[in-house]
This record gives C-alpha cells, structure tokens and sequence, in this order.
C-alpha cells in the first residue's frame, strides 16, 4: 500500500489505538492535531469529517472514517493483517470480541470518566454509575482474563492482533481516569495476569516506543502509566 493516511488525533486519546494499527502494519500516514483544548473537534471543519464530533477521523483512499471499531477493521481487512481475513475459521470468533471491545467494554469506561455525559449533573447519580460500571469492567477483564486462557490464535499470542493494541490503552486509562486519583481505589492491572503479561510485552514493541515518543506517554504506558506530556494539544 502506498497511499499516506491523515490521522486526525489528540494525544492520549482513541487516536492512539490507531495510531498503534498504523504503525504496527507500516502504512504511512500523517498526524493532524485536533485540539480539544480550543474545542476543534466541534469545529465545522472536524464535524464535516465526524458529524458526532468525535475522535478519531482516519482520512482515507475511500474518504473519512470514524469509530474505532471500523477504523481498525477496515485496516487490517486493506492490509491482510491484525485480524482474521474473511474466509478465516477464527473470523467470526474474532469479529464478537472486538465488538464486544468496542460497544461493551469501551463504552463502560466512558461511563466512568464521563458520567454526567450519560446521568446529569446530580452528584449522588454520577458516583452510582461510576461504581456500576466499575463493577462492570471488572466482571468484564475476568471473561477477557479466561478468553485469553482459552488462547485464540488472535489474543495474548505470539503475534499481535488489533485485539491487543485496542485493550493496550484501555488498560492505561483505567489506572489514570479520571484524574487526579484514576482507578487506584479499584483497579489493579496485575489482578488479571495474562492481560497484565500481554500489555507488558506489547511495550517493547516498535509501534509503542514510537506512539510513547510522539505523545509523551511514558516508557511503560501500559503496565506502569503516568499521565502523558504530548509534545503538542492536551491529553486532558
């Protein structure tokens, strides 16, 4: 493939899953700051590309996607990596979990940095949601902790699949979100030892090492986070 990606991004952010695809496949692409910090994702030129305002926009061949789901799908699918193929037996099996990642585990974690979003102002209502849904993530990290017993040929194994580079990050926000205190008075990555040994690994891997330089996250992002220092925008 030769065609070059933009990236419409902020640092620290659902960007950064992308970011990982890219860089794992070595397609090239370049970056496009989206400033949240000046509300650029709700500017008309953003909203032209995502009506919903939302990050990440991958600006493609084929136009403008958005959610990260189908980003990472249609990537591995343009590529012939990351993923099962098509005609692959581990497809179907694949395909569930992944919208499992996006549309279940994904959104509950919104749901704690952001509860107003989803229940009001009402300070009681949000801290209520917050606890459900962290009780939610939890019983969710056991069925990807005996997922990843089961061993899929596209999880927790020798080759790194989107599955991972998605649940990477996830994992760092757990630990730090919502900020000052993040998840310390829930979460613990080494509770669930096989996704605390895969994100471990991930870090040594090229596409990290690059994301961890060109946003500031760190030199373990996933098994030891610290808040990022992106060189550029704000990861807050």
């Amino acid at each position: 493939m030769t065609e070059t990606y933009r990236l419409h991004y902020a640092p620290d952010n659902a960007s950064l899953i992308i970011r990982l695809a890219l860089e794992e496949l070595g397609a090239p692409y370049t970056c496009v700051l989206v400033d949240r910090a000046d509300a650029a994702h709700k500017s008309p030129a953003y909203l032209a590309l995502n009506p919903n305002g939302l990050i990440p926009v991958l600006e493609t061949p084929e136009g403008a996607l958005f959610e990260t789901g189908a980003i990472l799908l249609w990537l591995a699918d343009r590529h012939g990596r990351l993923a099962p193929m098509v005609n692959s037996p581990e497809r179907g099996d694949f395909l569930k979990w992944l919208f499992f990642m996006a549309n279940t585990l994904h959104p509950a974690l919104r749901m704690t940095f952001y509860p107003a979003q989803y229940i009001g102002d009402d300070q009681s209502a949000q801290a209520i949601l917050r606890r459900h849904m962290q009780s939610e993530i939890a019983r969710h990290l056991d069925t990807l902790e005996g997922l990843a017993a089961a061993a899929p040929p596209w999880f927790c194994a020798p080759e790194v699949s989107l599955f991972d580079l998605y649940l990477g990050p996830l994992l760092r926000w757990m630990v730090l979100y919502p900020a000052p205190n993040g998840g310390a008075d829930w979460f613990s990555i080494e509770k669930w030892s096989r996704l605390h040994a895969m994100v471990t690994r991930l870090e040594s891997r090229g596409c990290v090492i690059t994301a961890i330089r060109a946003e500031g996250l760190g030199d373990a992002p996933f098994s030891a986070p610290i808040y990022a220092t992106p060189p550029e925008g704000s990861a807050t």
